[in-house]
């Protein structure tokens, strides 16, 4: 088998949000790593673009690696063509996934490494456009029975190979059983970013949360928040609950507060785990942790809490002002990949063990078979070409001209300062563009 020289096995993971290194970094480690193998050498590097990580964000998520650095996507595929990777993870956006697989076809490498990728959490929205774009890796990872067979049936109904389909697990999930502890009473609402997306909304979850802890002075109710403003995360966050709680009637009661960190962590001292649709919601009902799905803003697609219809945790405010307390139907749960049940050890090893068979065709002298995906010049000539030049590929996966020059080259002295310098105040323009400009613009225009 391929591996370095220090026997261990080399994976590089491409991530382009926190959340999505956090998924890529420890789904390497799972899936790489067995009693037959030595350790994981993993090399991480963050996509550059919006949602690129933060120091802060990357020390939250708690995922580590060997080497960690910043690339654009030629840059990656650059490392590729250079490097001796076994194992690569693309833990990206849809688009992204489709570009860096063209972009790795067109390589040409004679012993190219095994493509992993696949999805950080629920799939509630652009399943076919999702999965379409993901076809072409060695392996596809689904988390659960259920995606498993809803992506196996999304590439055979249009005629696509779907062998790459695994079913495995979010690689996130642990922590202690849940046991209630005398004295203490703590509610945490697990807020995402996106959802809900109006500010008028996101306004109305406040209140309800300000109101439930002044009518429950005795607990303590925690709004978990996953970035600081003028920080991206997966997606774009318009109106940071923290502005709004600024501006909350009467200030916040005594027994409410805005925290960070690791969720883990947090869920060490949960004892009601309340969101819209975050997969904060698998992890405390992995660990038997009662969880409620709002049903204030209606169950609806959007949303994505419709994707939790039969779990038996759906709940308002209103039931949870009046001491509601959702249990989870086990049945669901374990369709969902939650394996409360202690499943979780073996959660993993038709991965390992599909990875285990993969790196030996790539060390046997026929190789890995060429990178394949469903999207091509011939089944998308109106939608490929476009999508792999966001990327800077041309339509056979190349760099295109404008791409090749020096700006992925390692930079020496004050021309990497001054460089770096300009990118980070560049994102930080735009950033400031797409949380404070736009929101703006947009509700002028609905003036």
């Amino acid at each position: 088998m391929p591996s370095s020289t220090s026997g261990a096995v080399r994976v590089a993971v491409l991530a382009d949000s926190d959340t999505r290194w956090k998924w890529g970094a420890l789904t390497a480690r799972r899936i790489a790593t067995d009693s037959s193998r030595g350790s994981v050498e993993l090399s991480g590097f963050l996509l550059r673009g919006r949602a690129t990580p933060t120091a802060r964000q990357l020390d939250e998520v708690g995922a580590a690696a060997d080497a960690l650095r910043e690339v654009t996507g030629i840059g990656f595929l650059k490392e590729l063509r250079e490097g001796a990777y076994d194992v690569v993870v693309l833990a990206l956006v849809g688009g992204a996934v489709q570009a860096m697989l063209h972009g790795i076809a067109a390589l040409g490498m004679e012993r190219r490494p095994v493509v992993v990728t696949g999805y950080v959490g629920v799939v509630y929205e652009k399943l076919s456009d999702g999965l379409l774009l993901r076809h072409g890796a060695d392996i596809v990872l689904a988390n659960s029975r259920y995606d498993a067979q809803r992506f196996r049936g999304v590439y055979t109904g249009v005629g696509a190979d779907d062998s790459a389909v695994t079913e495995a697990a979010l690689p996130f999930l642990g922590g202690e059983r849940y046991r209630a502890e005398e004295g203490r009473d703590t509610l945490v609402l697990a807020a995402q970013p996106s959802v809900p997306a109006t500010r008028a909304d996101r306004a109305y979850l406040l209140r309800r949360m300000v109101e439930h802890a002044r009518l429950h002075p005795g607990r303590e109710v925690l709004l978990k928040l996953r970035s600081k403003p003028g920080e991206h995360t997966t997606h774009v966050e318009e109106f940071p609950y923290q502005r709004l709680a600024e501006k909350v009637p009467g200030g916040l009661p005594p027994n409410f507060r805005l925290v960070y960190g690791n969720m883990g962590e947090v869920l060490d001292r949960t004892d009601l785990l309340v969101t819209v649709s975050s997969t904060a919601a698998l992890e405390a009902l992995h660990r038997s942790i009662p969880t409620a799905i709002l049903t204030d803003f209606g169950i609806r697609e959007p949303l994505g809490n419709h994707h939790f219809l039969g779990s038996g945790c759906l709940a308002s405010w209103d039931q949870l002002d009046g001491g509601g307390r959702p249990r989870a139907d086990a049945v669901w749960a374990d369709r969902q990949g939650v394996a409360a049940d202690g499943t979780y050890a073996t959660a993993f090893d038709e991965a390992r063990a599909h990875l285990a068979k993969l790196l030996e065709a790539r060390s046997a002298g026929s190789g890995l078979p060429p990178i394949a995906p469903y999207y091509t010049a011939t089944t998308a000539p109106g939608y490929l070409p476009g999508l792999l030049a966001r990327y800077h590929l041309a339509a056979d996966g190349t760099a295109l001209a404008s791409s090749r020059t020096a700006r992925d080259e390692p930079a020496g002295g004050l021309r990497r300062v001054v460089r770096e310098a300009v990118r980070g105040a560049a994102r930080g323009a735009y950033r400031h563009g797409v949380q404070r400009v736009a929101p703006v613009i947009r509700r002028m225009g609905e003036l």
